[in-house]
C-alpha cells in the first residue's frame, strides 16, 4: 500500500508543494523592479563563485535582489562620501580643479580607484 504523502510542507523556512512524486520549492519572483547596479551585480557574481550555498538560500527565500540593492545603495553612498573625505583630506578642490583640470581629473580617478579596492574588500567580498 502506498504511503499518502502531504501535498504540502514546509522545510527550513521554505515551502513546498508535491508534483507528482517530487516536492519542489514554492518560488516566484518578486513583484517589485528593483535596478540592479554595478555593486549589486558584482556582489551576486561573487556569491555564486564563493559562496554557492548563501547564493542559494537567498534565492530560494526570495531576498537574493533586495539584497544585491542594498548592497548597491550601500556600496554607492560609501563610495560619495569616501571620495569626498579622500579628496578634502589631499586638498583636492575646485579651486584645483579651475587651474589644472587634468590634474584634477588624474588626482579624483586615483582617489575613486583606492576607495573602490575598499568598498570592494569590505563589503562585496565579505
Amino acid at each position: 500500500m502506498k504511503q499518502k504523502l502531504p501535498i504540502e510542507m514546509t522545510e527550513n523556512g521554505i515551502h513546498y508543494t508535491l508534483h507528482g512524486d517530487y516536492y519542489f520549492p514554492d518560488i516566484s519572483a518578486s513583484d517589485s523592479h528593483t535596478t540592479i547596479g554595478h555593486y549589486g551585480r558584482m556582489r551576486k557574481a561573487y556569491l555564486e563563485e564563493h559562496l554557492p550555498g548563501l547564493y542559494t538560500r537567498l534565492i530560494l527565500s526570495g531576498k537574493l535582489y533586495e539584497h544585491l540593492a542594498e548592497t548597491d545603495q550601500v556600496c554607492r553612498d560609501r563610495m560619495e562620501r569616501m571620495i569626498a573625505q579622500m579628496a578634502e583630506a589631499e586638498g583636492i578642490n575646485e579651486k584645483l580643479k579651475a587651474s589644472d583640470q587634468l590634474g584634477w581629473i588624474s588626482q579624483m580617478n586615483s582617489i575613486r580607484s583606492q576607495a573602490e579596492e575598499i568598498v570592494m574588500q569590505e563589503i562585496i567580498y565579505s
